[in-house]
């Protein structure tokens, strides 16, 4: 399955930090309902039972709203969820790897911070690619920040879509503009607001214009 790089314009990564009263099926919808382009799931603290179940709700969820669903890290859950993709880092398993696990039909995004790590995800399948971190980033304290000059490398060396991630805001999404980045990938800017919905709305119209250049 080949990945629109609309896909990437806002791509909401999930995080049950910011829970509160909510469920993350609920803050998942309000972010569709916002206007995010791409969902991920991420569990590192959920049991393969508990994380199977909740992937197979919201990629119900993502479904409705026509929107793609990615599993992030666990090809075995993204394969029995029969998720729209699955996005893996450098030190998961490799692509060319997860490629022979899901076959043509999924999806394989991957996290680079290089372009010779951008090519050799290219060259073994990958659909997408996450840049990043772009910005200091509490949700990964310890991911290194990369200088935009290497994202726009990265994106003028491959030919698939790219989106940015680390550290994104409302406050710094401008500061993306002319690096030929897809879009945004956000974790902390969705899920901790207030109001995911019209927080969604905001950040999708500051996508837009960062895209537009």
């Amino acid at each position: 399955m080949k990945c629109d790089k609309n896909t990437m314009l806002l791509y909401a990564v999930t995080d049950r930090a910011w829970l509160g009263d909510m469920t993350l099926y609920q803050q998942v919808e309000l972010a569709l309902k916002g206007g995010v382009t791409c969902v991920q799931l991420r569990e590192k603290e959920l049991s393969d039972e508990d994380f199977l179940a909740e992937a197979i709700e919201i990629s119900a969820l993502c479904k409705k709203y026509g929107v793609p669903f990615f599993i992030n890290d666990n090809v075995d859950i993204a394969v029995k969820c029969k998720a729209d993709g699955i996005h893996v880092g450098q030190e998961d398993m490799a692509a060319a790897k997860v490629r022979e696990r899901v076959g043509e039909d999924m999806m394989i995004g991957v996290s680079v911070h290089s372009v010779s790590e951008a090519l050799e995800a290219v060259a073994a399948g990958a659909d997408c690619l996450g840049v990043g971190a772009m910005f200091s980033t509490s949700t990964k304290a310890d991911a290194s920040v990369l200088p935009k000059d290497t994202l726009r490398d990265i994106c003028n060396a491959v030919d698939i879509p790219v989106v940015a991630i680390g550290g994104i805001g409302k406050g710094n999404i401008d500061k993306l503009k002319g690096t030929g980045v897809d879009g945004v990938a956000l974790v902390s800017a969705i899920f901790s607001a207030e109001d995911i919905e019209s927080e969604c709305r905001e950040l999708r119209k500051l996508s837009e214009e960062m895209v537009r250049g």
